[in-house]
């Protein structure tokens, strides 16, 4: 049976569509979902970046960058062992936190919509890290960093108190699920990740993203009738819908309970 990472194929673009070559190549990236346990159950580390940075800036995310020639040189020039090399790389250079590449599960592969200046191909490892390790920050790129149970980092966002983006809060929404990092660990390695290419759009005076499966994925009109398979923004707040899609394209929120 191939491994997680041998069934995972990342797009470079939604089936059937051609790539506009003036459209911005998305670079090889990784992010790792930093996990412990703790009193109120699963806990994730999230960091707030500068607000003055281009990407992200403000957001509150997961530790993560861009592949650097280091991380490929180390690899030997395999793309998978440089994702986890640079996941745990990110990890200390943003938190001080050092998870184990070979303990990184993966989760999840998404890639940047096509209308974004600056695109990645982002690999989402889950990891575990020491309960008590101490986290550092460099106060410059990381403004903030805060332990937080999943469960509670989801309700932040959805009452306008915590600022995500897209994957990290279908990600969080996702993980909230497991009641620990043995649970998650186990059943994440069990099933294949799923390849995410969102497309950003409006309509009907609402900003969204859409996912495969949505009746107007294909044809970019957000409008179309038909099956819901999006992100929504409402009021700083993204709400995830998934309503008449084809078993074809599952959820990319799993079941309650695993």
């Amino acid at each position: 049976m191939p491994s997680k990472e041998e069934q995972l194929v990342p797009p470079d673009a939604p089936e059937g569509r051609s790539v506009d070559p003036k459209e911005a190549p998305a670079r090889p990236a990784s992010t790792v979902v930093l996990l412990r346990d703790g009193p109120e159950g699963l806990e994730t580390l999230l960091l707030k970046r500068n607000k003055a940075l281009l990407f992200a800036g403000g957001y509150w995310v997961f530790p993560g960058g861009a592949l650097e020639a280091s991380d490929w040189e180390q690899a030997g020039g395999d793309e998978e062992r440089a994702t986890r090399i640079a996941a745990a790389r990110e990890a200390q250079e943003e938190s001080g936190l050092q998870p184990a590449p070979d303990d990184m599960v993966l989760i999840s592969h998404w890639t940047t919509p096509v209308v974004e200046p600056k695109r990645f191909s982002t690999w989402i490892y889950a990891a575990p890290v020491a309960a008590h390790a101490q986290v550092t920050i460099d106060g410059s790129e990381i403004h903030a960093a805060r332990w937080v149970p999943v469960a509670q980092a989801v309700r932040e966002h959805d009452a306008g108190e915590l600022g995500v983006l897209p994957p990290t809060y279908i990600t969080l929404c996702d993980i909230a699920r497991y009641a620990s990092v043995a649970e998650l660990l186990r059943v994440e390695r069990s099933r294949p990740p799923q390849a995410v290419f969102p497309r950003f759009c409006h309509g009907d005076g609402e900003v969204f993203v859409m996912f495969r499966g949505d009746a107007g994925y294909e044809s970019g009109d957000g409008n179309c009738a038909g099956a819901r398979h999006r992100a929504v923004l409402e009021d700083k707040r993204w709400r995830y819908v998934y309503e008449g899609v084809d078993a074809e394209f599952p959820c990319l929120i799993g079941p309650e309970s695993p």
